[in-house]
């Protein structure tokens, strides 16, 4: 697909004809505001200073690093080796070790399992699952009785439940002896909890709470490296680089924060009238840091910290600010994308349109010649974007509820994520974002659907009572309850029954071969994760002195003790 038929394919609706409205500086116009809290950051990134020294630590992690590649050439049997894996994976560190981690999986990946229990064989399925191999869930019919029901013995075994527990959650939708897995798991680990040791109980506590599938991977770390400390047979080596490495990122994690803060206090500057809208960048910028963790991806940090930043100032522009007669101005403004195209709009729009054509002016210098064909697909979808949200307005003042079928087609892009995929990938290493990985991106995979679709329901499900304050647009709850007559709790309930079918999705796809890197397909994994870092049980991105309070300064303040 060329980038003209690329351009055809992407027209999702035609713009309805824009008015020729001008908008009149003097009239005053009764507006609606949300109200969003301000910032509870401040300029705490810009002026607090690190309280460690990288040096030191830098050069312990490489003298560690190497006593753990020793532990591969060393490990002898199938389940020292699982275990290795398992632990490094849980901790972090998978990122160094990658190599050493594809060659004992590939090995691993023919052992005959029937001689093993239960731990052995599902955690066996897991690792191979999460690195793409297709492995069969007919490994556990042999833990079920005539009855089809899993054996009454396995109740007490609470390490190969927990194993059995988080391998099931890769399962698909064919797969309903997975489905049977986690219903039979987490009963019996929830009346098993109370009689575990400590540093069990957590463990179980914690993947309870989510699953390792859909756990966010710089989370779950911080959370299991205090668990795995307590653990009488804890590997030290292991153990004291999973800290230093946590530390050192923190670091750089700090360091790029700094300079995105930087950006935003001048570009708050320069856009001054849009006080309206949320101070968010700190939590911009976690949201992308645990989609991607790793120094490999900085460049993709920052990037995507700046364009979510940008789109949560259009999002509140039209959600929450301006007239529909200025949001169809601010529309065709996008789609001509011209200086020129300022004409028409108020003064408020005139300086954010100026600015945001600057912002990706100033992206676009940051690419290399070989890498600025991936501003297109950046302008393109954003141009989607101001289309849905121009939908979704007129929605709002026609009070139309529509259909949820209806509502789907539209919500699951305005969204958000589709953009933020793209914004992220833009910032990636050449080896991964490809042409062939934006073309890809561009056909609205499965798999893009699929996390759409868990970011959609999530958002409107943790959001739809602070929104229902005011006049906005029918959500997905409420489109649900209209269509089959419901309450808001079973539209809820039978919404979410949708996520669990999109993660189903997502697993299929993920042993999926398409011919990309597997770290383009993984990014949508990654990405879904961070749901549940934004809207596990509030809205934390529009209402962050809650639980995203409390992950920022876990993450990006507090560095493990040593």
């Amino acid at each position: 697909m060329d980038l003209q038929a690329f351009q055809n394919h992407i027209q999702v609706m035609d713009l309805d004809e824009t008015p020729s409205v001008e908008v009149s500086e003097d009239v005053v116009v009764d507006r609606q505001l949300a109200g969003f809290d301000p910032s509870f950051w401040g300029d705490y990134f810009i002026t607090n200073k690190k309280s460690q020294s990288e040096a030191w630590m830098n050069e312990r992690v490489e003298e560690l690093k190497n006593e753990v590649r020793s532990m591969f050439q060393n490990v002898t049997g199938v389940l020292q080796t699982m275990n290795l894996i398992d632990t490094i994976q849980l901790l972090g560190l998978d990122y160094h070790f990658m190599e050493e981690i594809d060659r004992a999986l590939d090995h691993l990946k023919d052992v005959d399992m029937s001689k093993y229990g239960l731990y052995e064989v599902a955690l066996h399925f897991r690792l191979l699952r999460q690195k793409g191999f297709n492995i069969s869930s007919d490994v556990f019919k042999k833990y079920k009785n005539k009855e089809g029901k899993f054996m009454e013995e396995l109740k007490d075994d609470a390490k190969g439940l927990l194993s059995l527990y988080n391998a099931a959650y890769l399962g698909t939708k064919k797969e309903t002896i997975l489905d049977e897995a986690i219903s039979f798991t987490k009963d019996n680990l929830t009346s098993l909890l109370k009689d575990l040791n400590p540093t069990v109980a957590k463990l179980v506590s914690l993947t309870l709470k989510t699953p390792i599938q859909r756990s966010m991977k710089r989370l779950f770390t911080r959370c299991y490296i205090s668990i795995y400390q307590d653990e009488p047979t804890r590997n030290e080596t292991i153990l004291e680089l999973a800290k230093l490495d946590f530390n050192i990122l923190q670091c750089l994690h700090q360091e790029e924060l700094k300079k995105v803060c930087m950006w935003w206090k001048k570009l708050n500057v320069d856009i001054m009238h849009l006080n309206f809208i949320r101070d968010r960048v700190v939590e911009c910028y976690c949201w992308s840091m645990v989609i991607r963790h790793e120094p490999s991806c900085s460049r993709a940090r920052l990037i995507s910290t700046k364009l979510l930043m940008l789109i949560t100032i259009l999002d509140d522009i039209y959600d929450s600010y301006s007239t529909l007669e200025e949001s169809l101005l601010l529309t065709d403004a996008i789609q001509r994308w011209s200086p020129d195209a300022v004409d028409q709009l108020p003064q408020y729009l005139r300086d954010f349109f100026l600015k945001m054509l600057s912002i990706f002016q100033e992206f676009e210098n940051e690419l290399a010649p070989e890498e600025k064909f991936r501003i297109f697909y950046l302008k393109e979808e954003w141009k989607i974007l101001s289309q849905l949200y121009i939908k979704e307005c007129k929605w709002r003042d026609d009070n139309y509820v529509p259909k949820l079928e209806e509502h789907m087609r539209v919500s699951i892009k305005s969204v958000g994520f589709v953009w933020f995929y793209c914004s992220f990938l833009s910032g990636m290493e050449e080896a991964v974002a490809t042409k062939d990985a934006f073309e890809w991106f561009a056909t609205f995979p499965k798999i893009i659907e699929a996390c759409a679709m868990i970011v959609r329901i999530t958002n409107d499900i943790t959001s739809t009572e602070r929104e229902q304050k005011r006049v906005h647009v029918a959500s997905t709850v409420d489109c649900y309850m209209k269509e089959y007559g419901t309450s808001k709790d079973v539209a809820c309930e039978k919404l979410l029954g949708f996520v669990e079918d999109a993660w189903k999705t997502i697993n299929e796809e993920l042993l999926t071969k398409t011919g990309l890197s597997r770290e383009v397909i993984e990014l949508s994994l990654h990405s879904s994760r961070s749901t549940e870092l934004i809207y596990k049980h509030v809205d934390a991105f529009t209402e962050p002195n809650t639980s995203m309070k409390e992950n920022i300064f876990f993450l990006l303040v507090h560095p493990i003790p040593i």
